[in-house]
């Protein structure tokens, strides 16, 4: 029995919740907005890894957002931790193993575009891969995805209209932009930057992009929702602390939630 197949026994309680939902760094706090049932520390779980990032509490909660049952990573894990590719997307094909359908994601991210500030949150369109990595590499496995998934729309048209309906609904900011995952942990220098913007990217930050490509793989419905937390300018470049990262993360953790619960009410 493979590493999936064991954490899905684990957790074959859970199997016919349609939608996970992915907490990013700082995002933690939309813990409180979703009625939780039970928890799972990850340490709990065959094959998955551990969350060694501050302010990731390393849990799967199974409780109700919006409405709905759902499936939350409090928590998730980085290529900059020292895992693969493989490693950081296990629990999505975990997932895909339960009959999980949806995959709404919130990451944190630095604002390539001037309009983009600490605090708003932004709807992720597109994105674009710097990292080097991707999960499908090796051996495919043809029970989950076909050995070459497409993805001219890894994003889902569907949900993401329903997340521009709902926020215009409550008179919601919503941006939308273009993420580039980075491999991290170092953050971006004022020439990085530069060549982010140029390549096309609104947004940076160092995760989603994996777990994207192996949720499209696997056949599943994409949203993510990026949490800007700070402004890089590279004419007027600053240092920012985790600190502050987690700071604005937090300040945009409920409009977040927000949004994503009306996205739920509406499946």
């Amino acid at each position: 029995m493979d590493r999936e197949s064991r954490a899905a026994e684990v957790l074959r309680s859970f199997s016919g919740i349609r939608t996970a939902v992915i907490l990013g760094t700082g995002l933690g706090v939309m813990e409180r907005e979703i009625d939780i049932r039970e928890a799972f520390s990850y340490a709990k779980i065959p094959g998955f890894p551990e969350s060694t990032v501050t302010s990731h509490s390393g849990r799967l909660l199974a409780g109700t957002l919006g409405g709905k049952s759902v499936l939350v990573m409090s928590g998730r894990f980085h290529l900059y931790e020292g895992y693969s590719a493989e490693e950081v997307t296990l629990p999505i094909r975990v997932f895909k193993l339960l009959g999980v359908r949806n995959l709404l994601i919130s990451n944190a991210a630095g604002g390539l575009r001037k309009d983009l500030e600490p605090g708003n949150i932004m709807l992720v369109t597109d994105h674009i891969n710097f990292t080097g990595r991707n999960p499908l590499v090796g051996t495919n496995k043809d029970n989950l995805g076909p050995r070459f998934p497409d993805m001219t729309q890894p994003y889902s048209r569907r949900l993401s209209d329903l997340a521009r309906k709902h926020a215009k609904e409550k008179s919601m900011e919503l941006h939308e932009g273009v993420y580039v995952q980075v491999m991290g942990p170092s953050l971006e220098t004022a020439s990085e930057t530069r060549m982010l913007q140029r390549m096309g990217a609104d947004a940076v930050g160092m995760s989603t992009v994996m777990e994207v490509i192996q949720a499209v793989h696997c056949g599943m419905e994409v949203l993510a929702v990026s949490a800007i937390t700070n402004s890089n300018d590279p004419d007027n470049y600053a240092p920012v602390s985790l600190e502050t990262v987690i700071a604005h993360a937090e300040k945009a953790g409920p409009s977040i939630a927000e949004l994503f619960r009306g996205v739920l009410s509406s499946l």
